[in-house]
C-alpha cells in the first residue's frame, strides 16, 4: 500500500511515518523543512528511516504543483495531509501565509488526489476549530463558525474543502481533529518543550493569564494509533476529535515538568494573548465507536516519555 505523508518529517508525520513502516506501507514523506523551527530537528525526525527501502523522501512545499505531482503518483493509495503552518499566535502575525499555506496548499493537494480512482485523503486538523466552545466537552456535531484565530480559521476552511471535494469527486476523506499533541520530537515552541527547555537552563516561564487554562493534552502515540485506525476505516465523509478527553490545567503542567524535571519553575506572568482558547476538551464518543480510538497514555506518563527524550537528544539550532 502506497502511503503519502505531507509534512513527513515534522513531529506528529515522522512517528506516523514510522508506525506505516511497521505495518508494511510504502511511504513517502514529502516536506519543504521550512524554517518555522530548525529544519535540522525535522532531518533528524527522519534519519533512522533513511536506510529502509519501504521509505522515499521528496523535498518540496506543497503549493506547488510539480512537487506533489512527484509525491502522488497514479499507485498512491492513501495521502495523509499533516502538513501545514501552525501556531495560533504566528498566525496573528503572518495571516496571509497561513492561508496560503494551509488553505491554497490544501486545494493542490486534492487536485491532485482526485486525479487518482480511490485515494483516501486524511486531513490533519485542529482543535482550535472550536473557538471558545461554552459547551464542554467538544463534539463533532458542535457549531464550529466561530474560530478565533487565523491558524484556526484555515484549519476550519480546510475541513470545508475537503468535504467540497468528497462531494464533487467522490474522495473518501476523514478529517481529524487533533487536541494539543505532545511527546518526544515536539515543536520547540510548544508549551511542553518551551518550558522544559527555560526550566533546564534556569529561566522564567512565560505563563499567560493566571494559569486556570486547560488543555486536552494527548500523547503523539495515541494520535498515531487513531490517525492508523482512520486510514483503515475511510469511506465516504468523517469527522473525527482525537483527544485525551481529559483536560489539565496550565498550573498542573508546569507541577507536572517541576517533578518530572526536579526543577522548580520561575513564573513570569503576562496578560492573556488574542487568539487563545480558554480550554479544549474532546467527545471522543464518536471516534472510540466508529474507529475504535482509546488513548492510553495518561499525562503524566506522557511528560515522563517526553523529558526521557528531551534529555537525551540536544535540540539543533
Amino acid at each position: 500500500m502506497k502511503t503519502v505523508v505531507t509534512g513527513g518529517g515534522g513531529f506528529i508525520g515522522s512517528h506516523l511515518c514510522e508506525a506505516l513502516l511497521r505495518d508494511g506501507h510504502r511511504v513517502t514523506a514529502l516536506d519543504c523543512f521550512d524554517d518555522f523551527y530548525a529544519p535540522a530537528q525535522k532531518r533528524r525526525n527522519l534519519c533512522k528511516l533513511a536506510s529502509n527501502p519501504l521509505f522515499k523522501l521528496i523535498e518540496g512545499d506543497i503549493r506547488t504543483s510539480e512537487n506533489i505531482l512527484r509525491a502522488i503518483t497514479p499507485e498512491t493509495e492513501i495521502v495523509v495531509h499533516l502538513a501545514a503552518r501552525a501556531g495560533v499566535r504566528p498566525s496573528i502575525e503572518q495571516p496571509l501565509l497561513y492561508q496560503d499555506v494551509n488553505i491554497r496548499g490544501t486545494m493542490v493537494l486534492l487536485e491532485a488526489v482526485k486525479q487518482i480512482k480511490g485515494c483516501k485523503f486524511i486531513f490533519g486538523s485542529s482543535s482550535s476549530v472550536y473557538g471558545n466552545n461554552a459547551k464542554v466537552p467538544f463534539a463533532e456535531t458542535d457549531n464550529v463558525d466561530a474560530p478565533i484565530s487565523p491558524y484556526a480559521a484555515t484549519k476550519r476552511a480546510g475541513e470545508l474543502i475537503c468535504r467540497t471535494y468528497h462531494h464533487l469527486y467522490g474522495i473518501p476523506t476523514t478529517c481529524l481533529r487533533f487536541f494539543t499533541v505532545y511527546g518526544p520530537r515536539q515543536r520547540p515552541d510548544l508549551a511542553i518543550h518551551k518550558f522544559a527547555a527555560l526550566m533546564e537552563a534556569g529561566k522564567s516561564i512565560p505563563v499567560f493569564g493566571d494559569g486556570s487554562m486547560q488543555r486536552d493534552y494527548t500523547y503523539v502515540d495515541d494520535i498515531v494509533h487513531g490517525v492508523q485506525r482512520a486510514i483503515e476505516r475511510c469511506s465516504g465523509f468523517a469527522t473525527y476529535n482525537l483527544g485525551n478527553s481529559s483536560p489539565i490545567s496550565l498550573n498542573e503542567l508546569i507541577a507536572a515538568l517541576e517533578a518530572t524535571l526536579g526543577r522548580k519553575a520561575i513564573i513570569k506572568r503576562l496578560p492573556l494573548q488574542p487568539g487563545d482558547v480558554n480550554r479544549t476538551f474532546a467527545d471522543i464518543t464518536l471516534a472510540s465507536s466508529e474507529l475504535g480510538f482509546a488513548p492510553q497514555t495518561n499525562f503524566h506518563a506522557g511528560i515522563a516519555h517526553f523529558v526521557q527524550w528531551f534529555r537525551a537528544t540536544p535540540i539543533p539550532s
